[in-house]
């Protein structure tokens, strides 16, 4: 199962830990991985809360724009390939995604902004890593051709030492 990258996410961590020793956990490892990939992009993108204040005058932004023109190329990207996957995914389970994997809401405050019933976030938050997990390409299990013929570009190997005639 692949590692939760942030170590400050709880809820990831939980919900990917089976309760029993050998029982399944309720987040499967494309979801993990996919709940990892989501937020390398939102880190990426820039697009997460500040957590302290910065003075530097080309960070206050003073032209009144939306900071579009200041950002990096990789930054615009990321946001673009955000708006891409927002676009695919269900409003409701985007929401939730991005609450947990990019600004690391709890499920209960999720729920109680949105005025959900409790252990609902929990479940939309499943079915939203699964249509992600969708579009970035993952699934559970291993997928490919059953029978692959291995080729080479030479027909035959070539000796290593040319033997000399003499």
């Amino acid at each position: 199962m692949p590692a939760i990258e942030q170590l400050d996410d709880a809820v990831l961590s939980r919900l990917a830990a089976s309760r029993e020793a050998d029982g399944p956990a309720f987040l499967a490892p494309h979801h993990v991985a996919a709940a990892n990939r989501l937020a390398k992009l939102v880190e990426r993108s820039r697009l997460g809360p500040r957590i302290t204040m910065s003075y530097d005058a080309t960070r206050i932004g003073r032209n009144g724009g939306n900071g579009v023109g200041e950002t990096s190329d990789s930054a615009a990207d990321a946001r673009q390939r955000l708006n891409r996957i927002a676009a695919a995914l269900p409003a409701d389970c985007w929401g939730v995604v991005f609450d947990v994997c990019g600004l690391g809401k709890g499920l209960q405050l999720i729920e109680t902004e949105r005025r959900w019933p409790r252990r609902s976030a929990k479940l939309v938050l499943r079915i939203g890593l699964e249509q992600l997990a969708g579009v970035l390409g993952l699934s559970a299990g291993a997928e490919g051709p059953e029978v692959v013929r291995q080729t080479g570009w030479l027909e035959e190997r070539l000796p290593l030492i040319a033997e000399q005639e003499h």
